[in-house]
């Protein structure tokens, strides 16, 4: 199988936002969000396990998708998408955000609509949960396009260094794994993406 074939499909690009039952705030960055149905208004997202917001959203049934545009930088990619939660305070020091009516962080910048979300199912599927939820709320904030996968790595990912080196690079977020062969259970520890996402590289 060509597993390129997988980068055809139509992914966007979210901040997934959602808040402990103590008040811890977080987000995380998810590429699967859809609506499943009109009526009643349901959204569908896909949540890594191993993202601290996961279990946020498994605990409180809440959550709150902000849609990425193609005004992003790299920069909020890196602040919810290469450190975890559990580490650091992603909104301590973060100043493009507001509360929305559920109590949930809204990204502000770089991004162009929010969708809030009540969990009424959830799936396992295995490294990640499929959470199906009633629409609560949502705002268009900007008419700028939404930022698709392909936008992202075509035109926001900074394109890596050319380095001598040998190994295998995550096409999600750069990072490099030296060896000569890459583990098939591995997993990016800056992205949390598998070894799916690799490819291999010559120095």
């Amino acid at each position: 199988m060509n597993k390129e074939a997988m980068y055809k499909l139509g992914y966007g690009l979210y901040v997934l936002t959602a808040k402990s039952k103590e008040g811890k705030d977080n987000g995380c960055i998810i590429n699967t969000a859809m609506q499943v149905t009109t009526s009643p208004n349901r959204i569908s997202i896909c949540v890594n396990k191993a993202n601290y917001t996961h279990d946020l959203v498994m605990e409180t049934g809440e959550f709150t998708v902000s849609v990425i545009s193609e005004k992003a930088s790299f920069d909020l990619f890196k602040h919810f998408g290469f450190q975890s939660g559990r580490d650091v305070d992603k909104f301590a020091d973060f100043a493009d955000v507001t509360r929305g009516d559920n109590g949930l962080m809204v990204i502000t910048q770089g991004v162009n609509a929010y969708i809030s979300g009540k969990v009424v199912q959830s799936v396992d599927l295995g490294t990640h949960t499929m959470f199906i939820a009633d629409v609560t709320g949502g705002e268009v904030l900007t008419q700028d396009e939404s930022a698709t996968y392909s936008y992202y790595q075509a035109n926001i990912k900074p394109k890596p260094e050319k380095k001598a080196v040998k190994g295998w690079r995550c096409k999600i977020c750069g990072y490099i794994y030296e060896g000569e062969e890459l583990p098939e259970d591995f997993i990016c520890p800056l992205c949390k993406h598998g070894a799916i996402d690799f490819e291999k590289i010559e120095g």
